[in-house]
């Protein structure tokens, strides 16, 4: 194109120079308005500039993919609290702890299985055998034994009564004191935990799910595995002489997760005591022997701060005096025996 501009300049030139003819070599005078080189200027300038100028053709920008911003939120909406995804699988699984409304315990889930229950170790016992594969339906444990603190909330209540003894030994005021409340709470009897349970919503644990608590799915001999009881597992073989917090032997927990099941104090459990029940226990959620007319032995499990490791097995079945509920109301026999070295936790069905 601009050698087509040039050559158009070049026989226009050579046309307006024809139109002024040449005589004896001087040209003739310049024409009135304008001469030959503002003819020239006038021309070839405008044209040159033209030539040389660039395309005006316009260049269309490649093709972008957005000219918005990629995010969907605005440049000053704040990010640190985005909307919460949809719930999955994950997030909905049923959760294997709460916490109690009534006295604040946590509360650890054991699924429905089965348990080994009963002997299967060399410091069997006659009144642990057989042993037999026994199937729990699902229920819940107290991660720990009942506390003083706690126990006091069911007695300010008014529905509980305070224990039988609330100072022994070299502790003054054990029960209602600050520096015991995390404490078992002690000298109370199987009507005392049983009451206590029903407050907060929830019951004593029969024999056969205290032991798969403590056991979990094998045949562990201690809720540990079997390694004999030591100061890091519980508190044992009268290492300490008297109780202690409760949770304080985290590496002790069963494999659900449960604390103090071996060692501190004994657990009332709902069921009474039959040396020979197992022989005649049900295949699934035995709930223990019927009762029977003079005989009002209660289960105790998981040993105390003063027994070694042939009391501690999870196997292992004590008993200690129930309500004879025929007495007299508040009678000795009517409330049955309590202990220094007797404590309860609670469960509750699913």
């Amino acid at each position: 194109m601009k050698r087509t501009l040039l050559l158009a300049l070049m026989s226009n030139i050579s046309r307006k120079l024809k139109e002024y003819p040449k005589t004896g070599g001087r040209a003739y005078a310049r024409p009135p308005v304008f001469g030959l080189r503002s003819v020239f200027r006038f021309l070839l300038i405008p044209c040159l500039c033209a030539a040389c100028a660039p395309q005006l053709t316009a260049v269309v920008p490649a093709a972008t993919a957005s000219l918005e911003p990629t995010s969907t939120l605005a440049a000053d909406t704040p990010t640190s609290s985005p909307i919460p995804p949809e719930p999955t699988a994950t997030s909905t699984a049923l959760s294997t702890t709460r916490i109690s409304p009534a006295d604040g315990m946590t509360q650890l889930y054991v699924p429905a299985g089965t348990v080994n229950m009963g002997a299967f170790d060399i410091f069997a016992e006659d009144d642990e055998k057989p042993g037999h594969a026994v199937q729990i339906d699902a229920f819940w444990i107290d991660q720990v034994e009942v506390t003083n603190g706690m126990y006091a909330l069911c007695v300010q209540a008014g529905v509980c009564t305070p224990p039988m003894k609330v100072s022994f030994g070299n502790r003054t005021n054990y029960f209602g004191s600050q520096e015991f409340r995390d404490y078992p709470v002690v000298y109370v009897t199987w009507l005392d935990a049983k009451t206590y349970c029903e407050w907060t919503g929830r019951r004593l644990p029969t024999e056969a799910e205290w032991e798969r608590a403590a056991r979990g799915d094998d045949m562990r001999t201690y809720p540990w595995g079997g390694e004999p009881p030591n100061s890091l597992l519980a508190n044992a073989n009268n290492a300490l002489g008297d109780t202690s917090r409760v949770g304080s032997y985290a590496a002790g927990a069963s494999p659900f997760g449960a604390l103090d099941m071996a060692g501190n104090v004994w657990e009332w459990v709902a069921d009474f005591y039959n040396p020979n029940y197992y022989a005649v226990s049900p295949a699934a959620n035995p709930t223990g022997p019927e009762a029977q007319p003079s005989r009002f032995m209660r289960v105790i499990r998981g040993g105390s701060y003063q027994d070694g490791q042939r009391d501690l097995r999870t196997s292992n079945r004590g008993y200690e005096l129930g309500p004879d509920l025929n007495a007299l109301p508040g009678s000795a026999a009517y409330l049955g025996h309590s202990s220094v070295k007797i404590g309860f936790r609670c469960g509750a069905g699913d």
